[in-house]
């Protein structure tokens, strides 16, 4: 395709076509929690146990699991949600290096944007929960905590599992971003720490329910940036 008019044309129906797609094959999966972490955390390491864990137990509180669809956490958590009654759904992306989807994702799709992806990690999501992982992950996660910052998109829990993990970076956000004033105080609330497996499940659901209060059981999804 050679008129560049034309290919920019053809780009946007290609990024439209993924958010109609995304939007429909998602929305029956509410509610949900999106899980973050490391491509290359292998089976067996203390962190992938941990996203098995707290999958599963999210899943048997009813909620779906959405992940980047990769190997690592990504499997694991995809893994955990199968434990479950929860959905088990892999967003992967469309990479210069293949990556494979991993095979505990039952709700599978692909995309080339990485915008329209991150937007399904947020539109049916009750929660995040970030485990130790590199920019991709670091990436989602400030992403979410810019959204609920700005009040781009209704108030929900991200959770940061793993203190001895993010406790270097909660402590520099408090000595720096705090200290020289980049951010205010009430945005500490924004996350939660936690190497509990229970207070995970519990601060999501306690958010969940009071959602449901809110605005009704027959109202999922949020606005989205």
């Amino acid at each position: 395709m050679s008129d560049p008019r034309a290919r920019d044309t053809w780009t946007v129906f290609k990024i439209r076509g993924e958010f109609v797609e995304g939007f429909e094959t998602l929305r029956p999966v509410w509610p949900a929690v999106s899980i973050f972490g490391s491509a290359r955390t292998k089976p067996g390491h203390p962190y992938y146990k941990d996203a098995v864990r707290i999958a599963a137990a999210l899943s048997m509180a009813g909620f779906s699991i959405i992940t980047g669809g990769g190997p690592g956490v990504m499997e694991a958590a995809n893994r955990g949600a199968r434990k479950g009654r929860g959905r088990s759904i892999g967003l992967s992306i469309a990479l210069p290096k293949e990556q494979q989807p991993n095979r505990f994702a039952d709700v599978k799709l692909e995309f080339d944007y990485f915008f329209a992806r991150k937007v399904m990690f947020v539109k049916y999501a009750s929660g995040f929960v970030a485990l130790p992982g590199g920019f991709g992950t670091l990436d989602e996660m400030f992403e979410a905590l810019t959204l609920k910052q700005t009040g781009k998109i209704h108030d929900f829990p991200v959770v940061l599992f793993g203190k001895a993990f993010w406790g270097d970076l909660v402590k520099w956000i408090k000595q720096r971003l705090l200290a020289e004033k980049l951010i205010s105080r009430r945005d500490l609330d924004l996350f939660v720490v936690t190497d509990d497996v229970e207070e995970v499940v519990r601060v999501i659901e306690r958010h969940h329910l009071d959602r449901i209060r809110q605005r009704g059981a027959d109202a999922p999804g949020r606005e989205t940036p």
